[in-house]
Protein backbone atom coordinates (compact mmCIF):
# COMPACT_ATOMS: atom_id res chain seq x y z
CA UNK A 1 0.00 0.00 0.00
CA UNK A 2 2.98 2.50 0.22
CA UNK A 3 5.43 4.06 -2.41
CA UNK A 4 9.36 2.28 -2.15
CA UNK A 5 12.25 4.21 -1.91
CA UNK A 6 12.35 4.02 -4.98
CA UNK A 7 9.30 4.85 -6.34
CA UNK A 8 10.12 8.23 -3.98
CA UNK A 9 13.61 8.94 -5.86
CA UNK A 10 11.55 8.64 -8.87
CA UNK A 11 9.50 11.34 -8.20
CA UNK A 12 10.00 14.86 -10.04
CA UNK A 13 10.78 16.86 -6.63
CA UNK A 14 13.31 14.64 -5.92
CA UNK A 15 14.56 14.47 -9.18
CA UNK A 16 14.86 18.13 -9.38
CA UNK A 17 17.32 17.75 -6.32
CA UNK A 18 19.66 15.86 -8.64
CA UNK A 19 19.72 12.75 -6.00
CA UNK A 20 22.78 9.71 -5.83
CA UNK A 21 22.34 6.74 -3.80
CA UNK A 22 25.50 7.11 -1.38
CA UNK A 23 24.78 3.51 0.07
CA UNK A 24 22.09 0.66 0.89
CA UNK A 25 21.32 -0.32 -2.60
CA UNK A 26 19.53 -3.05 -0.70
CA UNK A 27 16.77 -1.19 0.74
CA UNK A 28 15.28 0.64 -1.91
CA UNK A 29 12.20 -1.39 -2.33
CA UNK A 30 11.60 -0.52 1.34
CA UNK A 31 8.03 0.58 1.89
CA UNK A 32 7.80 4.64 3.02
CA UNK A 33 5.12 4.87 5.36
CA UNK A 34 5.51 8.57 6.36
CA UNK A 35 7.97 11.33 5.33
CA UNK A 36 10.02 13.34 8.33
CA UNK A 37 12.09 16.10 8.06
CA UNK A 38 14.78 16.42 10.83
CA UNK A 39 17.35 18.37 12.16
CA UNK A 40 18.27 16.89 15.55
CA UNK A 41 20.31 13.83 16.20
CA UNK A 42 18.05 12.11 18.73
CA UNK A 43 15.32 11.78 16.04
CA UNK A 44 15.16 8.21 16.41
CA UNK A 45 13.31 8.04 19.58
CA UNK A 46 10.01 10.05 17.98
CA UNK A 47 9.90 7.78 15.22
CA UNK A 48 7.47 4.55 14.77
CA UNK A 49 9.54 3.05 11.62
CA UNK A 50 8.83 3.31 7.85
CA UNK A 51 9.91 6.84 7.49
CA UNK A 52 11.64 8.35 5.00
CA UNK A 53 13.96 11.00 6.83
CA UNK A 54 14.89 14.59 5.15
CA UNK A 55 17.67 16.59 6.43
CA UNK A 56 20.17 18.99 5.68
CA UNK A 57 22.88 18.12 8.45
CA UNK A 58 23.06 21.13 10.29
CA UNK A 59 22.23 19.14 13.74
CA UNK A 60 24.25 16.03 12.87
CA UNK A 61 27.38 15.55 15.14
CA UNK A 62 30.64 16.57 14.07
CA UNK A 63 32.48 13.55 15.55
CA UNK A 64 32.53 9.74 13.34
CA UNK A 65 31.27 7.83 16.63
CA UNK A 66 28.61 10.15 16.77
CA UNK A 67 27.48 9.80 13.18
CA UNK A 68 27.60 5.64 13.45
CA UNK A 69 25.49 6.39 16.34
CA UNK A 70 22.90 8.51 14.32
CA UNK A 71 22.81 6.11 11.44
CA UNK A 72 22.60 3.07 13.99
CA UNK A 73 19.40 4.75 15.72
CA UNK A 74 17.56 5.06 12.76
CA UNK A 75 18.40 1.62 11.46
CA UNK A 76 17.02 0.28 14.94
CA UNK A 77 13.39 1.45 14.64
CA UNK A 78 13.21 0.50 11.22
CA UNK A 79 13.57 3.67 8.75
CA UNK A 80 13.02 3.06 5.27
CA UNK A 81 16.01 5.74 4.59
CA UNK A 82 17.75 9.00 5.11
CA UNK A 83 18.16 11.77 2.69
CA UNK A 84 20.65 14.31 3.19
CA UNK A 85 20.89 18.02 0.87
CA UNK A 86 24.18 18.73 0.20
CA UNK A 87 24.91 22.64 0.85
CA UNK A 88 24.40 23.69 4.32
CA UNK A 89 26.37 21.23 6.28
CA UNK A 90 28.24 19.19 4.07
CA UNK A 91 28.87 20.76 0.28
CA UNK A 92 30.69 17.75 -1.39
CA UNK A 93 29.21 14.90 -0.33
CA UNK A 94 28.21 12.84 3.46
CA UNK A 95 30.95 11.69 5.47
CA UNK A 96 32.03 8.34 4.41
CA UNK A 97 31.69 6.90 7.77
CA UNK A 98 27.95 7.67 7.48
CA UNK A 99 27.69 5.84 4.17
CA UNK A 100 29.59 3.08 5.70
CA UNK A 101 26.96 3.14 8.60
CA UNK A 102 24.52 3.19 6.03
CA UNK A 103 25.67 0.17 4.34
CA UNK A 104 26.41 -2.01 6.91
CA UNK A 105 22.60 -1.75 8.31
CA UNK A 106 21.23 -1.53 4.76
CA UNK A 107 19.21 1.36 4.92
CA UNK A 108 20.10 3.52 1.90
CA UNK A 109 21.66 6.65 1.92
CA UNK A 110 21.03 9.44 -0.59
CA UNK A 111 22.14 12.76 -1.73
CA UNK A 112 20.86 15.77 -2.72
CA UNK A 113 22.90 17.91 -4.55
CA UNK A 114 21.32 20.61 -5.31
CA UNK A 115 19.00 22.86 -3.19
CA UNK A 116 15.90 21.04 -2.64
CA UNK A 117 12.05 22.43 -1.26
CA UNK A 118 11.69 19.66 1.28
CA UNK A 119 7.79 20.54 1.91
CA UNK A 120 7.44 19.59 -1.98
CA UNK A 121 8.50 16.21 -1.75
CA UNK A 122 6.30 15.73 1.43
CA UNK A 123 3.40 16.40 -0.56
CA UNK A 124 4.32 14.35 -3.59
CA UNK A 125 4.81 11.54 -1.51
CA UNK A 126 2.00 11.41 0.83
CA UNK A 127 0.05 12.43 -2.38
CA UNK A 128 1.27 8.67 -3.30
CA UNK A 129 0.73 7.34 -0.15
CA UNK A 130 -3.16 8.96 -0.18
CA UNK A 131 -3.54 7.11 -3.52
CA UNK A 132 -2.46 3.99 -2.80
CA UNK A 133 -4.57 3.76 0.35
CA UNK A 134 -7.76 4.59 -1.87
CA UNK A 135 -6.25 1.87 -4.81
CA UNK A 136 -6.41 -0.42 -1.76
CA UNK A 137 -9.90 0.19 0.29
CA UNK A 138 -11.31 0.22 -4.29
CA UNK A 139 -9.94 -3.04 -4.18
CA UNK A 140 -11.47 -4.42 -0.69
CA UNK A 141 -14.98 -2.93 -2.32
CA UNK A 142 -14.61 -5.25 -5.25
CA UNK A 143 -14.02 -8.15 -3.82
CA UNK A 144 -16.54 -8.04 -1.21
CA UNK A 145 -18.93 -6.97 -4.16
CA UNK A 146 -17.47 -10.00 -6.43
CA UNK A 147 -18.41 -12.36 -3.44
CA UNK A 148 -21.55 -10.97 -2.12
CA UNK A 149 -22.39 -11.24 -5.90
CA UNK A 150 -21.45 -15.44 -5.68
CA UNK A 151 -23.21 -15.50 -2.64
CA UNK A 152 -26.43 -14.62 -3.98
CA UNK A 153 -26.13 -17.08 -6.79
CA UNK A 154 -24.91 -19.91 -4.56
CA UNK A 155 -21.90 -20.44 -6.37
CA UNK A 156 -20.46 -23.72 -6.37
CA UNK A 157 -16.61 -24.43 -4.41
CA UNK A 158 -15.24 -23.99 -7.71
CA UNK A 159 -16.41 -21.46 -8.94
CA UNK A 160 -15.69 -19.28 -5.34
CA UNK A 161 -11.84 -20.76 -5.39
CA UNK A 162 -11.53 -19.95 -9.15
CA UNK A 163 -12.79 -16.11 -8.59
CA UNK A 164 -10.42 -15.80 -5.72
CA UNK A 165 -7.87 -17.03 -7.91
CA UNK A 166 -8.43 -14.41 -10.75
CA UNK A 167 -8.89 -11.33 -8.11
CA UNK A 168 -5.21 -12.05 -6.59
CA UNK A 169 -3.57 -13.54 -9.13
CA UNK A 170 -2.25 -16.05 -7.28
CA UNK A 171 -3.13 -20.22 -6.87
CA UNK A 172 -5.76 -20.96 -4.72
CA UNK A 173 -6.47 -24.48 -2.66
CA UNK A 174 -9.56 -25.46 -1.03
CA UNK A 175 -8.83 -28.35 1.06
CA UNK A 176 -10.75 -30.43 3.85
CA UNK A 177 -9.66 -31.36 7.50
CA UNK A 178 -8.04 -34.19 6.13
CA UNK A 179 -5.37 -32.06 3.49
CA UNK A 180 -7.82 -33.56 0.89
CA UNK A 181 -8.02 -30.57 -2.15
CA UNK A 182 -11.47 -30.02 -2.80
CA UNK A 183 -11.28 -27.42 -5.76
CA UNK A 184 -7.77 -25.56 -6.55
CA UNK A 185 -7.45 -22.60 -9.37
CA UNK A 186 -3.33 -22.98 -10.51
CA UNK A 187 -4.00 -19.21 -11.40
CA UNK A 188 -2.02 -19.71 -14.69
CA UNK A 189 1.11 -22.09 -12.85
CA UNK A 190 1.73 -25.81 -13.35
CA UNK A 191 -1.30 -27.52 -11.84
CA UNK A 192 0.90 -30.60 -11.16
CA UNK A 193 3.48 -29.01 -9.24
CA UNK A 194 1.26 -27.26 -7.30
CA UNK A 195 -0.83 -30.25 -5.91
CA UNK A 196 2.39 -32.47 -6.28
CA UNK A 197 2.56 -34.44 -2.40
CA UNK A 198 -0.03 -31.95 -1.48
CA UNK A 199 -0.97 -33.71 1.45
CA UNK A 200 2.53 -33.65 3.60
CA UNK A 201 3.24 -30.18 2.20
CA UNK A 202 -0.47 -28.99 3.75
CA UNK A 203 0.66 -30.77 6.84
CA UNK A 204 3.94 -28.61 7.13
CA UNK A 205 1.73 -25.27 7.20
CA UNK A 206 0.45 -25.39 10.45
CA UNK A 207 -0.21 -21.54 11.47
CA UNK A 208 -2.41 -20.57 14.87
CA UNK A 209 -5.58 -18.69 14.05
CA UNK A 210 -7.67 -18.92 11.89
CA UNK A 211 -6.33 -16.21 9.25
CA UNK A 212 -2.53 -16.79 9.32
CA UNK A 213 0.41 -16.05 6.69
CA UNK A 214 3.46 -19.16 6.73
CA UNK A 215 6.37 -17.08 5.77
CA UNK A 216 8.45 -20.45 5.42
CA UNK A 217 5.79 -22.14 2.86
CA UNK A 218 4.50 -18.74 1.15
CA UNK A 219 0.60 -19.60 1.88
CA UNK A 220 -1.87 -17.21 3.33
CA UNK A 221 -4.35 -19.62 5.07
CA UNK A 222 -7.66 -19.28 6.55
CA UNK A 223 -10.23 -21.99 7.96
CA UNK A 224 -13.53 -22.12 6.71
CA UNK A 225 -16.68 -23.30 8.70
CA UNK A 226 -19.83 -21.54 10.16
CA UNK A 227 -22.18 -21.68 13.34
CA UNK A 228 -18.60 -22.85 15.33
CA UNK A 229 -17.44 -26.10 13.28
CA UNK A 230 -14.54 -25.64 10.55
CA UNK A 231 -14.60 -28.17 7.80
CA UNK A 232 -11.63 -27.24 5.75
CA UNK A 233 -8.69 -24.70 4.73
CA UNK A 234 -8.71 -22.44 2.18
CA UNK A 235 -4.85 -21.70 1.02
CA UNK A 236 -3.61 -18.31 -1.19
CA UNK A 237 -0.09 -18.97 -2.21
CA UNK A 238 1.47 -15.58 -1.82
CA UNK A 239 4.89 -14.93 -3.91
CA UNK A 240 5.75 -11.96 -1.41
CA UNK A 241 8.84 -14.80 -0.28
CA UNK A 242 11.69 -12.67 1.53
CA UNK A 243 12.09 -9.54 -0.50
CA UNK A 244 11.30 -6.22 0.35
CA UNK A 245 8.18 -4.62 -1.21
CA UNK A 246 4.98 -3.57 -0.48
CA UNK A 247 3.87 -5.76 1.87
CA UNK A 248 6.70 -5.61 4.27
CA UNK A 249 5.28 -3.72 7.85
CA UNK A 250 6.68 -0.60 7.94
CA UNK A 251 7.10 -0.54 11.30
CA UNK A 252 7.85 -4.36 12.33
CA UNK A 253 10.06 -5.06 9.23
CA UNK A 254 7.94 -8.08 9.02
CA UNK A 255 6.81 -9.80 5.93
CA UNK A 256 3.14 -10.52 5.17
CA UNK A 257 0.56 -10.33 2.23
CA UNK A 258 -1.39 -7.28 1.10
CA UNK A 259 -4.26 -6.51 3.29
CA UNK A 260 -6.82 -6.63 0.30
CA UNK A 261 -5.29 -10.53 0.19
CA UNK A 262 -6.27 -11.14 3.99
CA UNK A 263 -9.63 -9.64 2.79
CA UNK A 264 -9.98 -11.56 -0.11
CA UNK A 265 -9.58 -14.71 1.37
CA UNK A 266 -11.84 -14.39 4.73
CA UNK A 267 -14.39 -13.19 2.47
CA UNK A 268 -13.82 -15.92 -0.01
CA UNK A 269 -13.92 -18.46 2.81
CA UNK A 270 -17.32 -16.96 4.17
CA UNK A 271 -18.64 -17.21 0.61
CA UNK A 272 -18.12 -21.09 1.15
CA UNK A 273 -19.00 -21.58 4.48
CA UNK A 274 -22.20 -19.68 3.22
CA UNK A 275 -22.93 -21.61 0.04
CA UNK A 276 -22.14 -25.19 2.03
CA UNK A 277 -25.59 -23.59 4.53
CA UNK A 278 -27.80 -22.88 1.17
CA UNK A 279 -29.99 -25.57 0.22
CA UNK A 280 -32.14 -24.72 -3.13
CA UNK A 281 -34.81 -26.16 -4.41
CA UNK A 282 -38.01 -26.75 -6.71
CA UNK A 283 -40.23 -28.90 -5.50
CA UNK A 284 -44.24 -28.05 -4.76
CA UNK A 285 -45.02 -26.66 -1.57
CA UNK A 286 -46.57 -30.28 -0.32
CA UNK A 287 -43.01 -32.12 -0.91
CA UNK A 288 -41.78 -28.85 0.38
CA UNK A 289 -43.40 -29.41 3.59
CA UNK A 290 -42.20 -33.01 3.54
CA UNK A 291 -38.67 -32.18 3.12
CA UNK A 292 -38.87 -29.17 5.79
CA UNK A 293 -40.14 -32.44 7.88
CA UNK A 294 -38.04 -35.22 7.10
CA UNK A 295 -34.65 -32.22 7.64
CA UNK A 296 -36.04 -31.48 10.78
CA UNK A 297 -35.87 -34.80 11.61
CA UNK A 298 -32.70 -35.63 10.53
CA UNK A 299 -31.12 -32.39 12.07
CA UNK A 300 -33.29 -31.65 15.15
CA UNK A 301 -34.10 -28.29 14.13
CA UNK A 302 -37.63 -28.31 14.99
CA UNK A 303 -39.24 -30.13 18.16
CA UNK A 304 -40.81 -33.56 17.53
CA UNK A 305 -44.24 -32.56 18.44
CA UNK A 306 -44.38 -29.65 15.70
CA UNK A 307 -43.14 -32.35 13.24
CA UNK A 308 -46.06 -34.37 14.77
CA UNK A 309 -48.14 -31.86 14.58
CA UNK A 310 -47.59 -30.59 10.78
CA UNK A 311 -47.38 -34.39 9.48
CA UNK A 312 -50.93 -34.97 11.08
CA UNK A 313 -52.13 -31.67 8.78
CA UNK A 314 -50.76 -33.77 5.80
CA UNK A 315 -52.84 -36.83 6.37
CA UNK A 316 -50.20 -38.67 8.04
CA UNK A 317 -50.06 -40.05 11.44
CA UNK A 318 -46.26 -40.33 13.07
CA UNK A 319 -47.38 -40.85 16.70
CA UNK A 320 -47.41 -44.32 18.00
CA UNK A 321 -46.11 -46.08 15.03
CA UNK A 322 -43.15 -48.57 14.19
CA UNK A 323 -41.22 -45.26 12.11
CA UNK A 324 -38.79 -47.18 9.51
CA UNK A 325 -36.01 -44.82 7.63
CA UNK A 326 -35.31 -45.34 4.19
CA UNK A 327 -33.20 -43.53 1.49
CA UNK A 328 -32.98 -44.94 -1.93
CA UNK A 329 -30.32 -43.29 -4.82
CA UNK A 330 -28.14 -44.19 -7.86
CA UNK A 331 -25.19 -46.72 -7.58
CA UNK A 332 -21.74 -44.71 -7.59
CA UNK A 333 -21.44 -45.77 -11.51
CA UNK A 334 -24.76 -46.59 -13.07
CA UNK A 335 -26.32 -43.51 -14.39
CA UNK A 336 -29.62 -43.59 -15.63
CA UNK A 337 -29.95 -43.45 -19.05
CA UNK A 338 -33.51 -42.05 -19.38
CA UNK A 339 -32.06 -38.74 -16.91
CA UNK A 340 -32.49 -35.23 -18.23
CA UNK A 341 -30.45 -34.03 -15.66
CA UNK A 342 -27.46 -32.59 -15.40
CA UNK A 343 -25.16 -34.57 -13.52
CA UNK A 344 -23.10 -37.70 -14.46
CA UNK A 345 -21.85 -41.17 -12.92
CA UNK A 346 -23.18 -40.92 -9.34
CA UNK A 347 -24.45 -37.25 -9.41
CA UNK A 348 -27.63 -36.78 -10.71
CA UNK A 349 -28.53 -33.49 -11.32
CA UNK A 350 -32.16 -31.58 -10.09
CA UNK A 351 -34.37 -33.31 -12.56
CA UNK A 352 -32.76 -36.34 -12.60
CA UNK A 353 -32.84 -36.39 -8.30
CA UNK A 354 -37.20 -34.84 -8.89
CA UNK A 355 -37.38 -38.16 -11.10
CA UNK A 356 -36.52 -40.25 -8.30
CA UNK A 357 -38.18 -38.84 -5.85
CA UNK A 358 -41.59 -39.00 -7.76
CA UNK A 359 -40.67 -42.37 -8.17
CA UNK A 360 -40.08 -43.16 -4.13
CA UNK A 361 -43.36 -41.49 -3.65
CA UNK A 362 -45.55 -43.08 -6.07
CA UNK A 363 -43.91 -46.73 -4.95
CA UNK A 364 -45.12 -45.85 -1.30
CA UNK A 365 -48.57 -45.25 -2.40
CA UNK A 366 -48.12 -48.29 -4.78
CA UNK A 367 -47.46 -50.53 -1.42
CA UNK A 368 -50.50 -48.88 0.15
CA UNK A 369 -47.46 -47.51 2.53
CA UNK A 370 -47.75 -44.06 4.31
CA UNK A 371 -45.25 -41.64 5.48
CA UNK A 372 -42.79 -38.61 4.29
CA UNK A 373 -40.98 -38.93 0.93
CA UNK A 374 -38.50 -36.11 -0.34
CA UNK A 375 -35.03 -35.78 -1.16
CA UNK A 376 -33.13 -35.26 1.20
CA UNK A 377 -30.03 -33.90 0.15
CA UNK A 378 -28.19 -33.42 -3.46
CA UNK A 379 -28.15 -37.20 -4.04
CA UNK A 380 -30.33 -38.84 -2.32
CA UNK A 381 -34.11 -39.18 -1.62
CA UNK A 382 -35.19 -40.54 1.92
CA UNK A 383 -38.52 -41.76 3.46
CA UNK A 384 -39.51 -42.10 6.67
CA UNK A 385 -42.19 -45.12 7.10
CA UNK A 386 -44.98 -44.97 9.75
CA UNK A 387 -46.01 -48.99 9.80
CA UNK A 388 -48.60 -50.17 12.73
CA UNK A 389 -45.86 -52.61 14.30
CA UNK A 390 -42.82 -53.85 14.29
CA UNK A 391 -44.02 -57.59 12.55
CA UNK A 392 -44.66 -55.41 9.55
CA UNK A 393 -41.10 -54.35 8.70
CA UNK A 394 -39.95 -56.75 6.44
CA UNK A 395 -43.15 -57.20 4.23
CA UNK A 396 -43.29 -53.28 3.78
CA UNK A 397 -39.83 -52.97 3.08
CA UNK A 398 -40.21 -56.06 0.16
CA UNK A 399 -43.27 -54.29 -1.34
CA UNK A 400 -42.17 -50.92 -1.31
CA UNK A 401 -38.64 -52.69 -3.04
CA UNK A 402 -40.86 -54.40 -5.54
CA UNK A 403 -43.26 -51.53 -6.04
CA UNK A 404 -39.87 -49.02 -7.13
CA UNK A 405 -38.49 -52.07 -9.16
CA UNK A 406 -41.98 -51.73 -11.22
CA UNK A 407 -41.73 -48.14 -11.39
CA UNK A 408 -37.97 -47.71 -12.37
CA UNK A 409 -37.02 -50.98 -14.00
CA UNK A 410 -34.18 -49.88 -15.37
CA UNK A 411 -32.11 -52.96 -14.81
CA UNK A 412 -32.39 -56.26 -13.01
CA UNK A 413 -29.55 -58.32 -10.44
CA UNK A 414 -29.10 -61.20 -11.07
CA UNK A 415 -28.42 -62.91 -7.83
CA UNK A 416 -31.68 -65.27 -6.95
CA UNK A 417 -30.50 -65.53 -3.18
CA UNK A 418 -31.27 -61.51 -3.10
CA UNK A 419 -34.73 -61.41 -1.73
CA UNK A 420 -33.63 -64.04 0.94
CA UNK A 421 -31.07 -60.95 2.06
CA UNK A 422 -33.99 -59.29 3.93
CA UNK A 423 -36.01 -62.14 5.02
CA UNK A 424 -38.05 -62.34 1.90
CA UNK A 425 -42.22 -61.44 1.87
CA UNK A 426 -44.72 -60.98 0.36
CA UNK A 427 -44.61 -59.12 -2.93
CA UNK A 428 -41.07 -59.23 -3.68
CA UNK A 429 -39.56 -61.16 -5.92
CA UNK A 430 -36.49 -63.59 -6.06
CA UNK A 431 -33.87 -62.01 -7.65
CA UNK A 432 -34.99 -58.29 -8.54
CA UNK A 433 -33.49 -55.71 -6.94
CA UNK A 434 -33.77 -51.51 -8.03
CA UNK A 435 -31.11 -52.32 -10.52
CA UNK A 436 -28.95 -49.31 -10.83
CA UNK A 437 -30.61 -47.64 -7.67
CA UNK A 438 -29.66 -48.35 -3.99
CA UNK A 439 -32.47 -49.13 -1.38
CA UNK A 440 -31.19 -48.85 2.17
CA UNK A 441 -33.19 -49.16 5.32
CA UNK A 442 -32.42 -48.21 8.77
CA UNK A 443 -33.02 -50.04 12.21
CA UNK A 444 -37.09 -49.35 13.01
CA UNK A 445 -37.65 -47.35 15.82
CA UNK A 446 -40.55 -47.23 17.86
CA UNK A 447 -40.94 -42.93 18.78
CA UNK A 448 -40.47 -40.10 17.12
CA UNK A 449 -37.88 -38.91 18.96
CA UNK A 450 -35.81 -41.99 17.43
CA UNK A 451 -36.96 -41.55 13.84
CA UNK A 452 -33.55 -39.26 13.07
CA UNK A 453 -31.31 -41.86 14.02
CA UNK A 454 -33.40 -44.45 11.57
CA UNK A 455 -32.97 -41.82 8.35
CA UNK A 456 -29.55 -40.76 9.04
CA UNK A 457 -28.50 -44.65 9.16
CA UNK A 458 -30.12 -45.53 5.90
CA UNK A 459 -28.43 -42.56 4.54
CA UNK A 460 -25.05 -43.78 5.90
CA UNK A 461 -25.67 -47.44 4.69
CA UNK A 462 -26.89 -46.41 1.14
CA UNK A 463 -23.55 -44.08 0.90
CA UNK A 464 -21.45 -46.75 2.03
CA UNK A 465 -22.99 -49.11 -0.51
CA UNK A 466 -22.45 -47.27 -3.61
CA UNK A 467 -19.89 -49.63 -4.63
CA UNK A 468 -20.82 -52.82 -3.40
CA UNK A 469 -21.47 -55.31 -6.42
CA UNK A 470 -23.81 -57.43 -4.39
CA UNK A 471 -27.63 -57.30 -6.29
CA UNK A 472 -29.53 -57.03 -2.37
CA UNK A 473 -33.09 -55.74 -2.89
CA UNK A 474 -32.44 -53.61 0.24
CA UNK A 475 -28.74 -53.00 1.96
CA UNK A 476 -29.32 -52.55 6.06
CA UNK A 477 -26.63 -51.97 8.05
CA UNK A 478 -24.87 -55.53 8.65
CA UNK A 479 -24.37 -55.16 4.96
CA UNK A 480 -21.90 -52.69 5.01
CA UNK A 481 -19.56 -53.80 8.29
CA UNK A 482 -17.33 -50.57 10.18
CA UNK A 483 -15.52 -49.81 6.69
CA UNK A 484 -18.23 -48.72 4.57
CA UNK A 485 -19.74 -47.26 7.99
CA UNK A 486 -16.18 -45.55 8.05
CA UNK A 487 -16.23 -44.66 3.82
CA UNK A 488 -19.91 -43.12 3.81
CA UNK A 489 -18.92 -40.63 7.16
CA UNK A 490 -15.96 -39.88 5.23
CA UNK A 491 -16.80 -36.25 4.61
CA UNK A 492 -17.71 -35.90 8.16
CA UNK A 493 -15.63 -32.98 10.03
CA UNK A 494 -16.04 -34.99 13.03
CA UNK A 495 -14.79 -37.73 11.89
CA UNK A 496 -11.78 -36.04 9.91
CA UNK A 497 -11.11 -34.37 13.61
CA UNK A 498 -11.09 -37.83 15.45
CA UNK A 499 -8.11 -38.83 12.67
CA UNK A 500 -6.27 -35.63 13.28
CA UNK A 501 -6.74 -36.29 16.86
CA UNK A 502 -5.59 -39.82 16.54
CA UNK A 503 -2.60 -39.85 13.56
CA UNK A 504 -2.30 -36.32 13.16
CA UNK A 505 1.21 -36.22 14.92
CA UNK A 506 2.50 -39.67 13.02
CA UNK A 507 1.21 -37.98 9.96
CA UNK A 508 2.88 -34.66 10.19
CA UNK A 509 6.26 -36.67 11.22
CA UNK A 510 6.05 -38.92 8.02
CA UNK A 511 5.22 -35.66 6.35
CA UNK A 512 9.14 -34.39 7.59
CA UNK A 513 10.99 -37.85 7.90
CA UNK A 514 9.05 -40.02 4.44
CA UNK A 515 11.66 -42.59 4.20
CA UNK A 516 10.79 -43.65 7.44
CA UNK A 517 6.77 -43.82 7.14
CA UNK A 518 6.03 -45.07 10.53
CA UNK A 519 2.47 -45.46 9.35
CA UNK A 520 2.84 -48.50 7.14
CA UNK A 521 4.92 -49.74 10.67
CA UNK A 522 1.55 -48.93 13.06
CA UNK A 523 -0.44 -50.44 10.42
CA UNK A 524 1.11 -53.78 9.95
CA UNK A 525 0.65 -54.00 14.01
CA UNK A 526 -2.43 -53.37 14.07
CA UNK A 527 -3.27 -55.97 11.15
CA UNK A 528 -1.62 -58.85 12.58
CA UNK A 529 -3.19 -58.57 16.12
CA UNK A 530 -0.79 -56.59 17.81
CA UNK A 531 1.49 -59.56 17.11
CA UNK A 532 4.34 -57.76 17.67
CA UNK A 533 6.68 -60.98 15.62
CA UNK A 534 4.03 -61.42 12.88
CA UNK A 535 4.32 -57.58 11.89
CA UNK A 536 7.80 -57.58 12.11
CA UNK A 537 7.37 -60.32 8.79
CA UNK A 538 4.87 -58.38 7.46
CA UNK A 539 6.87 -55.01 7.28
CA UNK A 540 9.81 -57.06 6.14
CA UNK A 541 11.54 -55.68 8.90
CA UNK A 542 13.87 -57.48 11.93
CA UNK A 543 12.55 -58.21 15.31
CA UNK A 544 14.94 -55.21 16.65
CA UNK A 545 14.13 -52.81 14.23
CA UNK A 546 10.27 -53.18 14.43
CA UNK A 547 10.16 -52.68 17.86
CA UNK A 548 12.45 -49.59 18.06
CA UNK A 549 10.01 -48.08 15.25
CA UNK A 550 6.86 -48.74 17.83
CA UNK A 551 8.26 -47.13 20.58
CA UNK A 552 8.90 -44.20 18.34
CA UNK A 553 5.36 -43.95 16.84
CA UNK A 554 4.02 -44.97 21.28
CA UNK A 555 6.40 -41.81 21.90
CA UNK A 556 5.27 -39.69 18.72
CA UNK A 557 1.40 -40.47 19.56
CA UNK A 558 1.62 -40.40 23.12
CA UNK A 559 -0.01 -43.84 23.61
CA UNK A 560 0.34 -47.25 24.82
CA UNK A 561 0.75 -49.42 21.90
CA UNK A 562 -0.13 -52.43 24.31
CA UNK A 563 -3.26 -50.81 25.75
CA UNK A 564 -6.23 -52.78 23.62
CA UNK A 565 -8.54 -49.59 24.11
CA UNK A 566 -5.72 -47.08 22.82
CA UNK A 567 -4.90 -49.79 19.64
CA UNK A 568 -8.78 -50.01 19.19
CA UNK A 569 -8.79 -46.11 18.46
CA UNK A 570 -6.26 -46.16 16.35
CA UNK A 571 -7.33 -49.25 14.18
CA UNK A 572 -10.60 -47.17 13.48
CA UNK A 573 -8.80 -43.97 12.93
CA UNK A 574 -7.07 -46.18 10.06
CA UNK A 575 -9.64 -46.88 8.65
CA UNK A 576 -11.33 -43.86 8.90
CA UNK A 577 -8.36 -42.53 7.04
CA UNK A 578 -8.38 -45.25 4.33
CA UNK A 579 -11.65 -44.34 3.68
CA UNK A 580 -11.20 -40.64 2.95
CA UNK A 581 -8.19 -41.13 1.18
CA UNK A 582 -10.00 -43.43 -1.05
CA UNK A 583 -13.51 -41.77 -1.67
Amino acid sequence: MFPTVREVLALDPVRHGAPRLVAGEAGLDRPVRWVHVAEVPDIATLLRGGELVLTTGIGLPGEDAGLRAFIGDLAGVGVSGLVVELGRRYHTGVPRVMAAAAERAGMPLVELRRATPFVRVTEAVHALIVDAQLTELRAAEEIHQRFTELSVEGADPGEVVRQAAELSGCPVVLENLSRQVLAYDPARENAELLLDRWEQHSRRIRPAGRTVYDPDSGWLVTMVGARGEDWGRLLLRWPGGGEWNSARDAVTGAISPPTRLTILVERAASTLALGRLIRRDAEGLERQIHRTLLTALLDRSRPVDEVALRARGLGLVLERRHLVGVVVRHRADEPDSGSTGTGDGDEPGPARLRDLAEAVGQAVREANLTGLTSAVDDQAVGALLALPDPAAEERALASFAAALRRTRPESRPSDPAATRAVGGGKGAEPGRGAGGLIIAAGSGVSSLREAGRSLIEARQVAEAARNDRRDLPIFRLPHVGLAGLLHLLRDEPRLQTFVERELGALLAYDARHPREHLLGTLRAYLEQGRNKSAAAAAAHLSRPAFYERLARIGRILDVDLDSVDACLSLHVALLALDAIRTS
